[in-house]
C-alpha cells in the first residue's frame, strides 16, 4: 500500500470501476454493532480506549506492519555461530512494533486494572487488533489469562504480575526484575495426549525439601509463544498432575534448560511463533498444591476461551468490513454490487451473523467481571457456548466474504486469504468442538446454577417475539432431559444461537432481531449465507454496516 495515488492510465486501458483500498478508517467508530455491544455491556468509559485503538489499527501504517509479519515468519535459532545453544526465535521488526502498539493500548492487562467493564474492554480490544494482525494476539491473550492462575501462589509470582500489570513491551532476554513488562506463553499439551493433558508423562522433581522449586524433565508438543518470559505448565510431581511456572532465565540468572526442537509450520497464524520444545532439567516453580494442576490451569483455559471469541469476532469484523467496502464500490450488469438483490441478500445475511456474534462476545465478557454466584456460573457456561459457535462458523463466514470479491478476493495481495488461513485457528485451539461441547454437557450436570443462569438471560427476552419464546420453550424441555453425548454438539448449538437471539431480541434494532430469530429459531431461511426470507428488511439490515464505513 502507498499514500500515494496509483496510476489508473496505463498504456492499453484505464484501470476503473475498483473500490478504494480500506484503509485510514477508525475500525471502532465504524463498527455500530461493536461500539453499542462494548458500551452497552462495559460502560461508556470504554469508548475512549478503543476509539484510540480503532484508529490506530484501521491506518495503514499499522495494516502494513500486519502484513509484514506474516510475509516474513518468525525463525528458530537454536545454536550462535560458536555452536552454544541459544533457543531463541527471531522475529521480523514489525513484529515487535505490533507487540509494542499492544502493549501500549493495555490490551493484556486492562481487564486487571479498570474496574466493572474491564473484561468487555479487553475482549474488544483484542477484537480490533485482531483486523491487523492476529498472531500477536496469542502472546496477548495468554499474558492476560496468566493472571488468575499465577494468583494461586502469589508468593512466587508476585514479582511476575507486578511486572505484567502495567508493564510494556519488553523483548530482551534477561531476568524478570531488569525488565519493563513481561510476556507469558503457555505449554501443555504432549504428543501423547492432546487434550487429555492426564495423559502427560513430563515429570516434575523437587529441588528443595517442603520448597516450591522443581526441576522438569519432558517435552510438550505445542509451546504458544516461545519467546515469553515464562510458560505455564503441566507436570506430573510425586502428589500427581501439577501446574508450574517456567522461566526462560533461571533463578540463577543462566538460560533455563528450555530448548526449541522445532517451529511449528501452520496453515495460518504464521505471524506468532509455535514450538515444539523439550525440558531438560529446567527449572520451575510450582503454582498451586501438587496433583492441582488441572484446577489452577483451568482458570487460564476459561480466560483463553474468551479470547477465541474475541478473535473469531475480529476475523470476521474485518472480512465483513472487506466485502462490504468491495461491494459498494463495484459494478456489475449497470447497477453497483451492493444494490444487487442477490449481493444484498448475502451481505444483510453476513451482517445478521457478525451482529449475533458481536452481542454474545460482549455480554459473555461481562459475565467474566461477576462477582456473584450466579453470573461466574453463567460465564462457565456461555464461554464454552461461545467458543464453539462462534468459532465454527468463522470460516465460512469469512469464505462468504471472499466469494462476495470475486477472483480478486482469492489473491494474496487482498487480506482475504490470510483471514481463510487464520479461521480456523480459534476453533481448534483450547479445546477443538467435541472436547467444549462435551463441557457444556458436564457443566449442565453439575452445575445447576449455571442452567439457571442461562435460562434466567434467555427469560429476559420473552414476551417479545412468539417465534423466540417457542425455541425457548422448546429448549428449556431438551435440558429437562438431560440428552447425552452424542447430542452434545447439536444441543451446544441450540443453546448459543438462542442465547445470540435473546440478546439480539433485547437490544438490536428490529429488522436485525426479526430477521435473525425468523432465518435461525423458526426456520425461515436457508442453510447457506444469502437465504433470508423475503420480509426481510434487508436495506435496514446492510445500511448498519454500510454507513459507518463511508461507503
Amino acid at each position: 500500500m502507498s499514500r500515494f495515488a496509483p496510476r489508473t492510465q496505463l498504456e492499453t486501458h484505464e484501470v476503473v470501476n475498483q473500490p478504494p483500498a480500506l484503509i485510514d478508517r477508525n475500525f471502532y467508530e465504524a463498527d455500530l454493532a461493536l461500539r453499542e455491544g462494548a458500551t452497552r455491556e462495559g460502560g461508556v468509559w470504554v469508548d475512549a480506549p478503543l476509539s484510540a485503538l480503532g484508529e490506530a489499527v484501521g491506518s495503514e501504517a499499522v495494516l502494513e506492519l500486519g502484513e509484514a509479519a506474516n510475509r516474513y515468519p518468525p525463525e528458530l535459532t537454536v545454536f550462535d555461530r560458536y555452536g552454544r545453544r541459544l533457543d531463541e526465535v527471531r522475529f521480523h521488526p514489525s513484529y515487535h512494533q505490533l507487540m509494542t502498539l499492544a502493549m501500549n493500548h493495555r490490551v493484556h492487562d486492562i481487564a486487571w486494572t479498570a474496574g466493572p467493564g474491564g473484561h468487555v474492554a479487553h475482549a474488544a480490544l483484542l477484537a480490533l487488533f485482531t483486523q491487523a494482525e492476529a498472531g500477536v494476539m496469542c502472546p496477548m491473550s495468554m499474558t492476560y489469562a496468566a493472571v488468575p492462575a499465577l494468583r494461586h501462589q502469589r508468593d512466587v509470582t508476585e514479582p511476575w504480575l507486578g511486572k505484567l500489570i502495567g508493564g510494556h513491551y519488553d523483548r530482551a532476554l534477561r531476568p524478570i526484575a531488569d525488565k519493563r513488562g513481561i510476556t507469558l506463553g503457555m505449554a501443555m499439551t504432549e504428543k501423547q495426549g492432546g487434550s487429555d493433558v492426564r495423559a502427560n508423562s513430563t515429570k516434575a522433581y523437587p529441588l528443595e525439601a517442603g520448597g516450591g522449586l522443581y526441576r522438569l524433565v519432558g517435552h510438550k508438543w505445542f509451546c504458544s509463544a516461545p519467546m515469553s518470559d515464562g510458560f505455564l505448565t503441566l507436570a506430573y510431581a510425586g502428589g500427581g498432575l501439577t501446574c508450574f511456572l517456567v522461566p526462560r532465565i533461571a533463578p540463577d540468572g543462566t538460560r533455563n534448560g528450555v530448548q526449541l526442537m522445532r517451529l511449528k509450520d501452520k496453515l495460518g497464524n504464521k505471524s506468532n511463533a509455535s514450538a515444539e520444545i523439550e525440558y531438560h532439567d529446567a527449572v520451575a516453580w510450582r503454582i498451586g498444591e501438587e496433583g492441582q494442576g488441572v484446577s489452577v490451569i483451568i482458570d487460564m483455559v476459561h480466560h483463553t476461551r474468551l479470547d477465541t471469541m474475541a478473535a473469531s469476532l475480529g476475523i470476521m469484523r474485518r472480512a465483513l468490513a472487506e466485502a462490504v467496502n468491495h461491494v459498494a464500490g463495484r459494478r456489475a450488469f449497470q447497477k453497483t454490487l451492493i444494490d444487487q438483490p442477490a449481493m444484498r441478500a448475502v451481505v444483510a445475511d453476513l451482517a445478521l451473523e457478525y451482529e449475533a456474534a458481536a452481542a454474545l462476545t460482549l455480554r459473555v465478557a461481562r459475565a467474566f467481571d461477576a462477582t456473584d454466584a450466579q453470573g461466574r456460573a453463567f460465564a462457565r457456561l456461555a464461554v464454552a457456548l461461545g467458543k464453539y459457535w462462534l468459532t465454527k462458523r468463522d470460516p465460512n463466514f469469512v469464505y462468504e466474504c471472499m466469494e462476495c470479491h470475486g477472483g480478486v478476493g482469492y489473491v494474496e495481495e487482498t487480506p482475504m486469504p490470510r483471514l481463510f488461513r487464520e479461521s480456523p485457528l480459534n476453533a481448534i485451539w483450547e479445546g477443538s468442538g467435541n472436547v467444549i461441547a462435551l463441557d457444556v454437557l458436564r457443566t449442565l450436570r453439575k452445575e445447576p446454577a449455571a442452567v439457571e443462569a442461562y435460562l434466567a438471560e434467555i427469560g429476559a427476552a420473552r414476551g417479545v417475539d412468539g417465534r423466540f419464546d417457542a425455541a425457548a420453550t422448546r429448549l428449556a424441555d431438551r435440558l429437562a432431559g438431560a440428552p447425552g453425548e452424542a447430542e452434545a454438539r447439536r444441543l451446544t448449538e441450540d443453546m448459543a444461537l438462542l442465547l445470540q437471539g435473546a440478546l439480539l431480541v433485547r437490544h438490536a434494532p428490529p429488522a436485525v432481531a426479526d430477521a435473525f430469530v425468523a432465518s435461525r429459531l423458526a426456520g425461515d431461511g436457508g442453510r447457506g449465507f444469502g437465504t433470508l426470507s423475503a420480509a426481510a428488511d434487508l436495506d435496514a439490515i446492510v445500511r448498519r454496516q454500510a454507513e459507518p464505513l463511508g461507503v
